[in-house]
């Protein structure tokens, strides 16, 4: 019987996590003739001014300003504005690295996103092939495949639901009797995921996996680590680090020995089931 791989789930949130800025900030904001303090200022009215939830207020703001400024909202148009994001240094080679490295210890590393950001925007950046599973905001479209309503929205607490899916392995986003059935073992196991975020919105889905026995982690631009250095301090990520994927940098030593980790546990598990069994 051919040994079976331990699975280790590194899951992301996209903005100023992979990308250097909200993916909004880089091309679509200037071309509805906006500056990014313009935009989110205007969404952040609109929560006040009418209870709306912050990111049905953002989604809501981006239709109605291309209708304004006669731009036709289509996911075309905005996975085109996936290839203006900037990721941060070492993220487009991270993840053969990654792989690479875990492969060698006989580890599977499966990559996955849970973002309150635009997935369509995430399928046009250079690294959408590379997850397993994307999850964000979606706009449902018109049959003249414009943008008319927000058909799916993850804010800050709904994002946890996501880790449940990726652990038990449903993964299909409607499939809500699988992912609240008592399943068996878990696919992923809790302890094999690490999260990847940088502020608030992450907060439930950082505290959800260090709890559970994985490990998290708090991602800040360069030179602004006071940003969540309160995360750490309050015990809701295992560490923070320098928004740095390069080769060796502190980031991907700490996710490698989480890897080795896994491989060690493994290894250790089998040979005790293998002694019992003598």
């Amino acid at each position: 019987m051919p040994k079976k791989q331990p699975i280790v789930g590194l899951v992301y949130d996209f903005d100023k996590t992979l990308s250097t800025d909200d993916m909004q900030n880089f091309s679509f904001i200037p071309a509805v003739d906006m500056d990014p303090d313009t935009f989110w200022g205007s969404t952040k009215a609109l929560t006040e001014k009418t209870g709306m939830e912050k990111i049905l207020s953002y989604m809501y703001v981006m239709i109605e300003k291309c209708k304004e400024k006669g731009i036709p909202l289509t996911k075309e148009y905005l996975q085109k504005l996936g290839k203006e994001v900037k990721l941060y240094d070492g993220v487009t080679t991270w993840f053969s690295r990654i792989n690479s490295y875990a492969e060698e210890l006989g580890v599977k590393v499966e990559h996955y996103i849970v973002s309150s950001g635009n997935k369509e925007i995430i399928e046009g950046t250079s690294i959408a092939k590379e997850f397993k599973e994307i999850y964000g905001c979606e706009f449902l479209y018109g049959d003249d495949g414009i943008a008319i309503w927000p058909k799916v929205t993850i804010n800050y607490t709904s994002k946890t639901q996501f880790l449940f899916r990726i652990s038990k392995g449903v993964l299909k986003r409607t499939d809500d009797v699988k992912v609240n059935s008592r399943l068996g073992a878990h696919r992923i196991p809790f302890e094999n995921i690490m999260y990847l975020g940088d502020g608030l919105t992450d907060i439930p889905c950082m505290t959800l996996v260090k709890e559970k026995g994985g490990k998290s982690i708090a991602i800040y631009p360069s030179g602004q680590k006071e940003k969540v250095s309160f995360l750490f301090e309050d015990e809701r990520v295992n560490y923070v680090c320098r928004g740095d994927y390069s080769a060796n940098s502190n980031l991907e030593k700490i996710v490698k020995l989480f890897i080795q980790q896994i491989s060690i546990s493994d290894t250790l598990l089998r040979k005790e089931i293998e002694s019992y069994n003598r």
